[in-house]
Formats: structure tokens, C-alpha cells, sequence
């Protein structure tokens, strides 16, 4: 049985590139989706296509018991060795006075408690002290996190500033039981969580604004994903790499 990767939100955009990507480097895969099971099981597909590993679990990461019954699929199927937090959302564009408290909780039940519950999951398993082989989680962050969105979505990257000071934290946490814990911060990248904002067309406008001057690919953040997985990174931890065309 090859090594398994969980990666949250894995049906579509960053978290399907990462699939298919982790696949090709030997990790069985579990697709981990909320809602859009044809997607996951479009990414499953794709995997045993190439002569890869994949099961499909449904859980809504933001729910306790949820995460533990994802794990415990996990736990049934063999030895897990990374967690990619992937899953995330984001709200209509709009100004912070504007935001109701039920959005705000929305956001940081999918963005933050879900990132900590897989991370508390996936320390129990991994961790040397508790008997586990080590391993490896990359939590997914976002350029918002240091550029704080305003007028558009400053609940996110609030959100996501929690995230890197889990990852801080986490990482110095347990180095010395094996784990890693590292993170991707994208850019504007072309997924259709913008239209989930009520932009679709939103990397487009704001192409020009950015030093590379286009919009990123889901795959070229899966490849620093992978990266900080694998045996690669061995060195290193408590660290983040921005994918964020030179912004």
C-alpha cells in the first residue's frame, strides 16, 4: 500500500490538481469533497486511469464528526502519511459593515476550525511520541492572509491569517515528533471559488496588477504542495511558499 495523502476539497480546483498531482508521485490518494460527488469521483477516475490509488470520502471538515469519521476511513485503509487542508470558501465581495455575523461564522468554521480539527486528527496518527512513522501537513493559505482583502473579502483573509499562525505554531509543536507542517500561500489563481465571490472574471481584472502579469494555475500550486510534502522538504517546517506571481 503506497503512503496516503488526505487532501480536503480535493473535487475541483487547487485541491483536484493536487490529487491528480500526488497520484503521479506515488501517495495513495484520499479525495476528501463536501458537496459535488460526480467531481470527486471525476478525480478518482482520473487517478486509476493513470494506474493510481484513490477512494472518495464525503465529510463537511468543519464538523467534528465529520473529521473523525473521514479519518477512521482513513484509518481502515491504510497508513496515512501527509494532510493537505485544502477546504475553504468565501463569501459575496463586500465591506466589513456589511457582514453578518452568521457569515462571518460560516467563514471561520470552514476556513479555521476545519484546518485545526484535520491538523489535531492528523497529529494523533503521525506523531512519534504517540507511536506514529512522522509525516507531513501543508495547510493551503492564500496571499489574502498578508494582503487583508479590503472591501472584498477581509473575513477570508482573516481567516487565512489564522491558518499561517496555526501552521507557526503547529510546526514548532511537534518537530521533534516527526510531523512537518508547512504552507502554500496562492495568489490569484484560476479556480471558481471567484465566482463563489460573485466575480468570475476576477483574476482576469486584476491580471495587470500583478509582476507576472496573468493569473496562476491550480497546477503550479499543486507543485509547491507536493513539494512541501515530500522527503524534499525534509529541512524544512514552520515555513510558507507564495505562489502569488511576484505580488
Amino acid at each position: 500500500m503506497h503512503p496516503i495523502m488526505l487532501i480536503t476539497g480535493a473535487s475541483r480546483g487547487i485541491g483536484a490538481a493536487t490529487a491528480r498531482l500526488a497520484a503521479r508521485h506515488g501517495y495513495a490518494v484520499c479525495i476528501n469533497y463536501l458537496n459535488n460527488h460526480v467531481a470527486a469521483e471525476t478525480v478518482r477516475a482520473d487517478i486509476e486511469r493513470e494506474g493510481g490509488d484513490a477512494m472518495v470520502v464525503q465529510a463537511d471538515v468543519s464538523q467534528e464528526a465529520d473529521v473523525l469519521r473521514l479519518f477512521a476511513a482513513i484509518d481502515r485503509w491504510g497508513q496515512l502519511a501527509c494532510v493537505v487542508n485544502n477546504a475553504g470558501i468565501l463569501e459575496t465581495q463586500m465591506r466589513l459593515e456589511d457582514m453578518s455575523v452568521e457569515r462571518l461564522q460560516r467563514v471561520m468554521a470552514a476556513n479555521v476550525t476545519s484546518t485545526f480539527l484535520c491538523c489535531r486528527e492528523a497529529v494523533k496518527r503521525l506523531s512519534t511520541r504517540r507511536g506514529g512513522p512522522g509525516g507531513s501537513i501543508v495547510n493551503i493559505s492564500s496571499g489574502a492572509a498578508r494582503s487583508g482583502s479590503p472591501n472584498e473579502y477581509i473575513d477570508y483573509a482573516a481567516s487565512k491569517g489564522a491558518v499561517d499562525s496555526l501552521t507557526l505554531g503547529l510546526a514548532k509543536e511537534v518537530a521533534a515528533e516527526g510531523i512537518r507542517v508547512n504552507g502554500v500561500r496562492p495568489g490569484f489563481i484560476y479556480t471558481d471559488i471567484h465566482t463563489a465571490g460573485g466575480e468570475p472574471g476576477r483574476v482576469d481584472r486584476l491580471a495587470p496588477q500583478i509582476p507576472l502579469q496573468r493569473g496562476g494555475y491550480p497546477e503550479e500550486v499543486a507543485e509547491a504542495i507536493l513539494w512541501l510534502a515530500s522527503d524534499k522538504a525534509s529541512y524544512t517546517t514552520g515555513s510558507f511558499i507564495d505562489v502569488l506571481g511576484g505580488r
